[in-house]
């Protein structure tokens, strides 16, 4: 007795409660592990899958029988063998019915057995029959040739086999999933060739290398023709581990300009998919889609039709933020664990699992061929004795006629066995004919042939080998087929950012001069025409597209952002841009700017500092903006300038005091952020005192031309007339003319 254990007075056994937990839960756990949760390596089933193959196999329910009601194989189940819910073992039924599920079912199901897209919406057990399938035959086929122990059920009246003498790696074919305590198993499905090639092999050379191995068998093969696109790499890692992960994706092709989906990864519902983008389109996220429909049936079991709105959609690109987004594309858990031949839970590589299998199947047929000699010795036996009665007929009938103990007196008269003398016993009269000493001699002769080859196969490890590759085969030929999962390189799906998903419409915004924004569809809008609160005006605007950003840049030269098509409507006045973003204390709003990440812009200060920027180095997510443009004390940021050829545009600077420059926009560096470099050239003290700073800067591309207002006056200058005023970056540049000094505005028209 343990000496934690007592007994009080009356005879009651008392123990400390954290000792009983402690046995009671690892007893518990010991028996989820072995005895419900994880498979055999043997024959790769749980025991609630066993007992029911066992059970229907004891009901006749073969592959050529007829279908019986499944609520009967569910009763005996439970009644003889497996003493749990009705529930769960049905459930475990229907999903080895399953062809969606199982790779190689191992029962037939007639009635409603569920569907991909509900696996659990089967009928009752009182409405479906079921039998068991052909391939169940590779698990049963040698179940009564002695090949397996048998053990007595849970209430001892009958007897159940330990394991199926499986005549494939069955563990790997149909794989399984489970969850015990402290571990779990998920073993995917393989295909049964490739399984077979692999065996063969290792059957042939014992120290073959895994590497070999795998040019067998590339991969899992689910009953769905769905694409496994894990990398070669990570399959490798995956069996040389037992551990990793499969990554599956839908396949899908054009149809008059449709999106057809033709196959879904494994156990993944076509509805569902269907609910997740219907979802994606009902919240404005997908506004590439059209419509949706499901035109799957009996035919065509998954035919899933993505309409996009137009033939300009980038259809991959699509799909790649499908697959992103829904169960289009699903990533599985693969956990090779599983109780191994010596009844231990153990994670196993793709070689020891079939190591092990091999030598479970070597000794599964040792047995059988031993099982077989041994039938076949007592029956040479027999007939050894029966022999003996036909040489010695007269005598043999004179003792069973006048004998009170014929048996004794056979033994004592012929010397032969007690089971020599039984067989002798039961020979019916009709079998004393000369015809059957001549058959009797025939069978000794054949049997005696068998044995021989029988002894020669159990002498020799080799032969068995060879036999158990020869059976191997033969069922592969039997059961296999082509593999359904193509393996496939394919990039890493990306869903795709909201700019993206938003539709590219033309868009103006429109910013004004106390900081308020709008945006009108078309770039046909005069932004001056609009209505403005009192005091208010017109001050910046920008072109672009509905999908993409706008920058704001205040007198700080802090840079703000904010997708364009989240601003109000220009049929409005529009909102204050001090609602979306926090600028400073005293900053006010000076441009607005859109465009491609590479566009170029020039940001500039009035005391004629500037630099180059992209406008993806401008974009920010920040409410409080980023620093853009550092300002000197007393300095102005002057109007961002589109640069549209950083190599071959031209850049005019014109001073307040009337100095006009004119200088390649590539002498200005390029600069992510910062203060840049001079431009033009003011003598410090003018700058000082306030009497002199940069006024106006713009930039010319090809033949366009500038146009300077002075009051009512305007000049228009060309590209060669403002040859004259070229400098190089930094100096002070030449005055205008006299009369066109006093610089109101400019202007490039084309």
């Amino acid at each position: 007795m343990n000496e934690t254990m007592e007994l009080n007075y009356e005879g009651v056994e008392q123990q400390p409660l954290h000792v009983f937990t402690e046995k009671a839960y690892l007893d518990y756990s010991m028996y989820v592990i072995l005895d419900r949760a994880l498979p055999h390596i043997g024959d790769g089933l749980k025991p609630v899958q066993r007992r029911i193959i066992y059970a229907m196999s004891e009901l006749g329910l073969a592959a050529t029988s007829k279908h019986k009601k499944s609520a009967r194989t569910v009763g005996d189940v439970l009644g003889k063998y497996h003493p749990h819910g009705d529930t769960a073992c049905y459930e475990a039924m229907v999903l080895m019915a399953q062809e969606f599920s199982y790779r190689y079912p191992l029962i037939d199901g007639q009635g409603n057995f569920g569907s991909p897209d509900d696996p659990k919406s089967f009928a009752a057990m009182r409405y479906t029959e079921s039998r068991l399938s052909a391939f169940a035959k590779v698990l049963l086929q040698e179940l009564d040739q002695g090949t397996v122990d048998w053990i007595a059920n849970f209430d001892g009246t009958l007897q159940e086999p330990s394991l199926l003498p499986a005549r494939l790696p069955h563990i790997l074919l149909n794989g399984t999933t489970g969850i015990a305590v402290g571990m779990a198993t998920d073993l995917p499905p393989h295909n049964l060739r490739e399984v077979a090639k692999a065996c063969i092999l290792l059957l042939d050379k014992a120290r073959t290398p895994l590497q070999d191995l795998l040019k067998h068998i590339s991969g899992p093969d689910y009953p769905t023709e769905a694409e496994i696109i894990t990398p070669r790499e990570e399959l490798r890692s995956l069996y040389e581990t037992g551990n990793g992960s499969i990554r599956m994706r839908a396949v899908y092709e054009g149809e008059d300009g449709d999106i057809i989906v033709t196959a879904l990864p494994h156990q993944v519902s076509g509805a569902r998919v269907m609910e997740q983008i219907a979802q994606q389109m009902l919240a404005k996220k997908l506004p590439m889609v059209d419509d949706l429909r499901d035109e799957s049936d009996h035919e065509n079991p998954t035919r899933l039709v993505i309409v996009p709105r137009s033939n300009r959609v980038d259809i991959d690109a699509l799909m790649g933020h499908l697959f992103a987004t829904t169960d289009l594309e699903r990533s599985y858990r693969v956990n090779m664990n599983m109780i191994g031949t010596n009844g231990r839970p153990q994670v196993k590589n793709l070689k020891q699992i079939l190591q092990e299998w091999i030598a479970f199947r070597v000794a599964t047929v040792r047995r059988r061929l031993q099982w077989r000699l041994d039938k076949v010795d007592k029956r040479l036996h027999v007939l050894e004795g029966l022999l003996i009665a036909f040489l010695n007929l007269d005598e043999v009938i004179r003792i069973v006629r006048y004998e009170d103990d014929p048996k004794a007196e056979l033994i004592k008269t012929f010397k032969i066995s007690e089971i020599q003398a039984e067989a002798i016993l039961e020979t019916k009269l009709r079998h004393l004919a000369k015809l059957e000493e001549m058959k009797i001699r025939a069978e000794q002769e054949e049997l005696s042939a068998d044995k021989k080859e029988l002894e020669k196969l159990l002498g020799s490890e080799r032969r068995i080998r060879t036999l158990i590759k020869n059976e191997i085969l033969e069922d592969a030929e039997t059961y296999g087929d082509d593999r359904r999962s193509p393996i496939v390189s394919r990039e890493a799906a990306r869903a795709l950012d909201e700019t993206d998903l938003m539709p590219s419409e033309a868009l103006t915004v429109v910013l004004s001069s106390k900081g308020w924004v709008r945006a009108a569809k078309g770039h046909e809008i005069d932004p001056r025409s609009l209505s403005y609160k009192s005091g208010d005006g017109y001050l910046d605007m920008a072109l672009g597209k509905s999908n993409q950003s706008v920058v704001f840049v205040d007198s700080f030269g802090r840079a703000y952002a904010a997708p364009a098509h989240s601003l109000p409507s220009a049929r409005g006045q529009g909102e204050p841009l001090t609602g979306r973003f926090k600028p400073a204390s005293g900053a006010e709003f000076r441009s607005c700017l859109m465009g491609q990440d590479d566009d170029h812009f020039l940001m500039s200060s009035s005391h004629g500092y500037g630099y180059v920027c992209r406008f993806a180095d401008m974009l920010t997510r920040s409410k409080n903006g980023k620093a853009q443009i550092s300002l000197a004390r007393g300095a102005q940021l002057l109007p961002v300038v589109a640069v549209s050829d950083y190599d071959a545009d031209q850049l005019v600077s014109i001073t307040s005091a009337g100095y006009i420059a004119l200088l390649e926009v590539k002498s200005v560096p390029r600069l992510a952020k910062g203060k840049g470099n001079k431009i033009q050239g003011i003598p410090p003290k003018r700058i000082k005192d306030g009497e002199e700073e940069i006024a106006f800067i713009a930039c010319l591309a090809g033949k366009q031309k500038l146009v300077i207002h002075c009051g009512k006056k305007y000049k228009t200058m060309n590209l060669k007339e403002l040859e004259e005023y070229r400098i190089e970056r930094g100096n002070r540049g030449r005055k205008l003319p006299r009369g066109y000094q006093n610089v109101t505005a400019i202007e490039v028209i084309d």
